[in-house]
């Protein structure tokens, strides 16, 4: 059965599709449906309706960088040091250091972060936050910035339960090696072996379990994915940020690895239960590569033809950003496009097939970075 549109337009209109449709299981994929008036779960709670997905107060770890970090340092997680300014000049006083980091404190969909490697460009930042307003009225945290390669760990969490999923590394800045400013996502690279085994039981038990631990002290309920965003420093894993959900682009590249039964995984995860028995992932490899509009990320582009998409072979196509037209054609219709993936054995077969098949599909003004599932890999044997 396809997927539809609805009527709903707000949370309480959202409720009632979902009670008069009986729907059995609502799985949180929107963040700011999360933190919006009393929260989707909370909502879904009160409906009687099961949600895999985070309460209100425990969907604050996405929703606010601020309370993220204080979570971190509560609980003794490695994290980047950091301050908090609630104004232009506070914010100001607090660059000390370059390049830095700085985070909007809210939900800015992917856009509310920036790498600044000089004062100039990080004035720009933060005229744009507090004069401009461009995400609306909130504080921001001034972050030590890391280096390394990046990891997303992907967490089921179910009360004191927790498993860890297929790992993946995004690729967040809009050009080749890294430079440029930061996207929703331009690819990603998932696999089981994309860290070794002993860098992940590190990370479970310095990071995971401890998350799990202080939200559990803390009276924060917590029943869905947890996404881990990480970097590998050269002192060890540290916390960059938290998702309450599946990230993109992250899930494109994961979830062609899965088999089982993921709706009956969720259901009764969202009643409980955490059932790992329910899901498998394979040892394949599997890669992502985004298309993006013309302009994006400081705009985009809608209503350019996309061609090609009939030539594609033995890839998944995602449409991220895309429209019908009146004839019945496919054009752009936001800032990323399209999610090519394609899965292999090696994550230099997936690579290839995922760049020899997206290379068949054109709009004026595609964006595309050349070094997704090569970069941050240069020393790996697969």
């Amino acid at each position: 059965m396809l997927a539809k549109r609805t009527t709903a337009h707000d949370l309480p209109s959202l409720i009632a599709f979902m009670l008069t449709e009986q729907i059995e299981l609502c799985v949180a994929g929107e963040e700011s449906y999360l933190v919006k008036d009393e929260g989707l779960a909370n909502a879904c709670q009160a409906a009687g309706i099961p949600c895999w997905g985070p309460r209100f107060e425990s969907a604050q770890l996405e929703a606010s960088k601020e309370f993220a970090k204080a979570f971190l340092v509560r609980h003794a997680i490695p994290t980047a040091r950091y301050v908090v300014a609630d104004t232009l000049e506070t914010a100001e006083v607090a660059l000390t250091e370059f390049p830095i980091v700085l985070k909007f404190d809210g939900l800015a969909a992917g856009k509310g972060v920036a790498v600044c490697s000089t004062r100039a460009e990080a004035m720009e930042f933060l005229e744009t936050i507090f004069v401009q307003r461009a995400f609306g009225p909130g504080r921001v945290v001034v972050e030590q910035c890391l280096t390394g390669p990046e990891l997303s760990v992907f967490v089921s969490v179910v009360d004191s339960q927790y498993q860890i999923l297929c790992p993946a590394r995004d690729y967040k800045r809009i050009f080749d090696a890294d430079e440029g400013p930061n996207t929703g996502g331009m690819g990603a690279v998932a696999g089981m072996e994309i860290v070794p085994a002993e860098m992940l039981s590190t990370i479970e038990t310095t990071i995971v379990l401890p998350t799990v631990n202080g939200l559990l002290k803390d009276g924060l309920p917590y029943r869905g994915f947890l996404y881990f965003g990480l970097m590998l420093t050269p002192e060890g894993p540290k916390v960059i940020e938290y998702n309450c959900r599946f990230g993109d682009p992250e899930c494109e590249a994961v979830m062609p690895l899965l088999t089982g039964d993921l709706a009956q995984y969720c259901f009764h995860g969202a009643q409980g239960n955490l059932r790992p028995d329910l899901i498998h992932f394979s040892a394949d490899w599997s890669v992502c590569l985004i298309l993006a509009s013309k302009g994006y990320p400081a705009s985009s582009s809608s209503g350019d033809e996309i061609s090609g998409l009939d030539a594609v072979n033995g890839v998944q196509v995602f449409h991220c950003g895309t429209n019908q037209n009146s004839k019945g054609n496919f054009e752009t219709n936001g800032g990323r496009v399209l999610a090519v993936v394609a899965r292999a054995a090696t994550r230099a077969a997936a690579r290839d097939h995922v760049y020899a098949e997206a290379a068949k599909i054109s709009f004026d003004g595609c964006q595309r970075r050349s070094d997704i599932g090569t970069l941050h890999f240069e020393s790996a044997a697969n």
